[in-house]
């Protein structure tokens, strides 16, 4: 449907999860309310580019793990080709520095799936106004600790700044979990995490990141 076409009283919203059953319960959810209508959905960052790009809906759900290219840092360039469509976050996430991070990044809205049946719709409604919605727990939890002046940056845990800089140093995961006495899949996990908090994709945007930030 043309977005020129549309009620104007209707919340158009785009559904982005990899797993297709998320995405039928939420589609069931949201079909539901009224004021809410699901045009489309993805299960993947650039598949969800297109249809943000071809539907231009007023809100997008993004899921942050989804294969290939990660959602975090792909928020500000969805934001960038598509202005007027807020972004709520929907994850499993329940770190603070990844909420923190999501906002940041350009998202409107961060709820945990474990609360979407309750909180999901408000957060789209708000966002849709142009509002935030953080939910209740993570806020308290933000609150609670601020992020403290000093130490790593962007959040990152001292484990994730070691791995960082032996990944500016040019060493292969296979390299840095020998060294650090862990596994491979771990030191997949660390730099996951890393390119998340970091909004950062490639190994030569790490090091980047890494000599802007003195670690290298």
């Amino acid at each position: 449907m043309d977005a020129e076409q549309r009620d104007p009283g209707v919340t158009t919203v785009v559904l982005a999860d990899d797993h297709q059953v998320v995405r039928s319960g939420l589609r069931m959810l949201l079909d539901a309310e009224d004021g809410i209508e699901v045009v489309a959905e993805a299960g993947d960052v650039q598949t969800t580019l297109r249809r943000v790009l071809g539907y231009r809906p007023n809100v997008l759900v993004l899921d942050l793990n989804m294969p290939g290219e990660q959602s975090l840092p792909a928020i500000p360039r969805i934001r960038d080709s598509a202005p007027d469509t807020a972004i709520v976050v929907l994850t499993m996430q329940a770190d603070p520095e990844f909420a923190r991070a999501a906002l940041r990044a350009g998202a409107l809205g961060y709820v945990l799936k474990e609360a979407a049946d309750s909180e999901l719709v408000r957060a789209i409604r708000l966002a849709a106004e142009g509002r935030t919605y953080l939910n209740p727990e993570l806020g308290a939890r933000i609150a609670a600790e601020p992020p403290a002046p000093a130490g790593p940056p962007d959040g990152l845990t001292e484990r994730e700044v070691e791995v960082l800089k032996m990944i500016a140093g040019g060493h292969s995961n296979s390299e840095i979990a020998a060294a650090l006495y862990l596994s491979v899949r771990t030191i997949e996990s660390h730099r996951a995490h890393i390119q998340q908090k970091t909004r950062r994709t490639t190994r030569a945007e790490l090091v980047t990141y890494a000599r802007e930030q003195k670690l290298a």
